[in-house]
């Protein structure tokens, strides 16, 4: 059975239905503004530094943080705004 809230990925570049300038939530059904960037690695899979994401909207920020930290793949958890401004940063 399926969560209602997991991931589907909607918002991340290159994405289906994804625009160049739209960031939606990753919770399954969810398409509202994306408003987190929760930064996540599987270590069974990934190097530490490698680092994934899920966008996250307010209501389901939470949700999504607890689904990875019981896991134990959060890592980190900022603003889109923030995220951005970083991943700027690095590249030039």
């Amino acid at each position: 059975m399926t969560s209602p809230n997991l991931p589907n990925f909607p918002g991340l570049p290159g994405a289906p239905g994804s625009g160049p300038d739209t960031a939606v939530c990753s919770a399954k059904g969810c398409r509202a503004a994306a408003v987190w960037v929760l930064a996540w690695n599987n270590p069974k899979l990934h190097t530490p530094d490698r680092r994934k994401t899920w966008l996250a909207c307010e209501e389901h920020r939470e949700h999504l943080s607890q689904f990875l930290g019981v896991r134990g793949f959060l890592k980190d958890v900022v603003t889109l705004e923030e995220w951005e401004r970083q991943s700027s940063a690095t590249d030039g």
